[in-house]
């Protein structure tokens, strides 16, 4: 079993832009392939057990497994790749995040890195539509940042986030959006589909960003111009270049921005770390299941900032 760094250990001061990773491998018998996850979703790392077969089940599931009296799922990460396997993996890389407890099977873990997010480069556009979220080129190979939120929520359809289908009126028989604008930036299409949908089919303008330094750039810019005009920032913590939580600092170390409304939606949002993030005075921190609380939350956090003159 792999040590890995203690849970308190794990993200540095809020705001600093840091990650670890863990580096795993998957390898077709020809070409070994590198993929990374936050160290903050591994639970543990463990040999691969004896799995039970799932009836009906996809290939991508490889079967069940009892970890500590509790059946998990095993997926094949080879499989979800479209790589054929002729290696049989014998590690399970075990992930907690969103409420879900999930293994994954990968013929070896390499080590863990502590990296800046401007590390990590946007993947190229030809990777859209793919599971890969983010890209970091080492001296001797490449790691790819894999977006498990996007595969599990594949698997196992809308049971991870669902978006509400219907949304209620305001007195005047509006929906609650209407004549505000929301910026969100998120770099999992999957994710920020479901966010933007759900804003607006409620009537919010939505501006959409992939990271949080291309968010930056639109309100930095809008500041500048004078022609700013966003209601509240939704934002995820896990992004290449810039991270949420470096986001949030910047925007809170604005005087105009002080009391912009902030909410954070990430898979990270334990306890532990909701804590950690107190000092940058975010609003609401939700975890992705939480989805369709957004517009009840969202629309009251509007109105008690309605009358605040400190906002833009």
């Amino acid at each position: 079993m792999h040590q890995l760094p203690d849970k308190n250990e794990i993200l540095l001061e809020s705001g600093t832009n840091e990650l670890e990773i863990v580096e795993f491998c998957v390898d077709d018998g020809i070409t070994a392939k590198y993929f990374g996850v936050n160290v903050a979703k591994v639970r543990e790392i463990i040999r691969r057990p004896l799995l039970r077969s799932v009836v009906h089940a996809p290939d991508s599931i490889a079967g069940m497994m009892t970890l500590r009296s509790n059946v998990i799922p095993v997926i094949d990460l080879a499989v979800i790749l479209g790589q054929h396997q002729e290696k049989e993996a014998d590690k399970i890389v075990v992930l907690e995040f969103n409420r879900v407890v999930v293994g994954v099977l990968v013929n070896s873990v390499s080590r863990i890195y502590r990296l800046s997010w401007g590390q990590i480069e946007s993947p190229p556009a030809i990777s859209s539509g793919s599971y890969i979220t983010g890209v970091v080129k080492m001296d001797d190979r490449i790691i790819l940042i894999l977006d498990f939120e996007g595969i599990i929520a594949t698997l196992y359809g809308t049971g991870v986030i669902e978006t509400p289908a219907l949304v209620s009126l305001d007195e005047g028989g509006r929906l609650p959006g209407i004549g505000k604008k929301i910026l969100v930036a998120d770099d999992s299409t999957f994710i920020r589909n479901q966010i933007c949908a759900s804003l607006k089919n409620a009537g919010y303008t939505v501006i959409e960003t992939i990271n949080g330094e291309e968010a930056w750039k639109v309100i930095n810019g809008a500041l500048t111009t004078g022609s700013f005009d966003i209601d509240a920032i939704i934002s995820d913590v896990e992004m290449p270049i810039m991270d949420g939580l470096h986001l949030v600092k910047l925007i809170r170390e604005k005087p105009l921005l002080v009391n912009l409304p902030v909410f954070v939606f990430s898979s990270l949002a334990s306890e532990e770390n909701i804590k950690k993030w107190e000092n940058l005075a975010i609003n609401k921190v939700l975890t992705k299941p939480d989805l369709p609380l957004l517009v009840t939350i969202l629309g009251t956090c509007l109105a008690e900032c309605a009358g605040n003159t400190d906002t833009p």
